[in-house]
């Protein structure tokens, strides 16, 4: 695979073309991961009292059902949203993924799970104190994708 970048002065904005002979699984998967991170770049509106704050998807560690309603986490702060977990399930990208059914996760965020046979096992960020449990039914999948993303940054 060749890859090639080509400043070009009269463009109004980025553009990414990826030329293929046939649409393969490993082109598809290009695809998602260059999606994956324009869409990380995105910021959406979280609430603190009556403050709005523009924060980057990318800086959420995770979406949990707090006292308070939906609270998003980041490494230093918890803010809150309007909206309810299933619409942000609907509207995240796919770094994104239910680990419960009161949290929602960055996958790209995780640095370590302590795995329990018998109850929910807790997920660590690096550089933070904070933490969430992924429970049983969630847990599979979990380690599924970040299988598959481990494969995929070592393969791309």
């Amino acid at each position: 695979m060749k890859i090639r970048i080509e400043l070009d002065d009269s463009l109004m904005e980025e553009e990414v073309i990826i030329r293929c002979n046939s649409i393969s699984e490993k082109v598809q998967k290009m695809q998602m991961a260059l999606s994956e991170i324009e869409n990380a770049q995105e910021k959406m509106v979280l609430y603190k009292k009556e403050t709005e704050y523009y924060v980057k998807l990318d800086d959420i560690l995770f979406f949990e059902t707090g006292i308070n309603g939906i609270e998003a986490h980041t490494k230093d702060d918890i803010f809150q949203t309007k909206r309810k977990l299933y619409e942000l399930e609907e509207l995240l990208p796919g770094i994104f993924m239910r680990i419960s059914k009161s949290a929602i996760l960055n996958t790209n965020k995780v640095y370590a799970i302590n795995r329990n046979l018998t109850a929910s096992s807790l997920i660590e960020f690096k550089d933070t104190y904070k933490q969430v449990y992924v429970s049983r039914n969630y847990y599979k999948p979990l380690k599924n994708k970040l299988e598959e993303k481990r494969n995929t940054n070592q393969t791309g």
